[in-house]
């Protein structure tokens, strides 16, 4: 009987080998993964013929990843800088024969052509997403909105000429039912939803000191 050795370049032989594709997320994610699940009318009890609830549920996200709403306005048309209201400057006005719709600019915010008439959930079922089985803490729910890439003018002038808005990630963290608002963060380079100090933001960034 000989007692079994372990090769010296045990590790960079594990390194090597070749696994095929897994289902397995192996990417870190501050999100929950029921998030990401979009909402399906379908009864629980499959019908003979019928596709099975689960199955429709994993194409549906399937095909809802694959939209891409900067790319989707693109296509028709739509600059998604020019969607924000700007502060008004006579001096810098266009000519009539290089605009191609109207002289007079955006000054109408997109609240004013909101419509919640077709949404599939209610803003609190939307915010519900973060909570997982088990678990108190209520994590971040994966979304789009319209920033500026620059935070601190965004902040300090929204309206700004100089500002380029875009359809950022962000982890949407609360709403407010008074003013009908999304508190939103915007996420890293990694995708995750952080603060400043590298730590998940959970329950809408309210902290045990408030």
């Amino acid at each position: 009987v000989t007692k079994f050795k372990l090769p010296e370049n045990f590790r960079s032989l594990l390194d090597k080998q070749l696994v095929g594709p897994s289902t397995e997320a192996l990417t870190e994610s501050d999100f929950p993964v029921q998030s990401f699940k979009p909402k399906v009318q379908m009864p629980f009890e499959r019908l003979p013929g019928q596709n099975p609830r689960k199955v429709e549920v994993e194409r549906r996200r399937r095909l809802y990843l694959t939209f891409d709403i900067a790319e989707l306005l693109a296509s028709k048309g739509i600059d998604s800088n020019q969607l924000m209201p700007r502060h008004y400057d006579p001096d810098n006005m266009p000519p009539i024969e290089e605009t191609k719709d109207s002289v007079f600019p955006i000054y109408l915010p997109l609240k004013v052509f909101d419509n919640d008439e077709y949404d599939c959930r209610t803003p609190e079922e939307w915010i519900s997403l973060g909570l997982e089985p088990g678990s108190s803490d209520r994590k971040p729910v994966p979304g789009k909105a319209l920033l500026p890439t620059d935070d601190v003018l965004g902040h300090e002038d929204p309206k700004s000429q100089e500002l380029v808005y875009k359809w950022i990630d962000v982890g949407v963290l609360d709403y407010d039912k008074e003013t009908e608002l999304y508190l939103v963060h915007k996420t890293d380079k990694k995708g995750l939803v952080r603060d400043e100090e590298g730590r998940p933001i959970l329950n809408g960034g309210i902290t045990p000191e408030g």
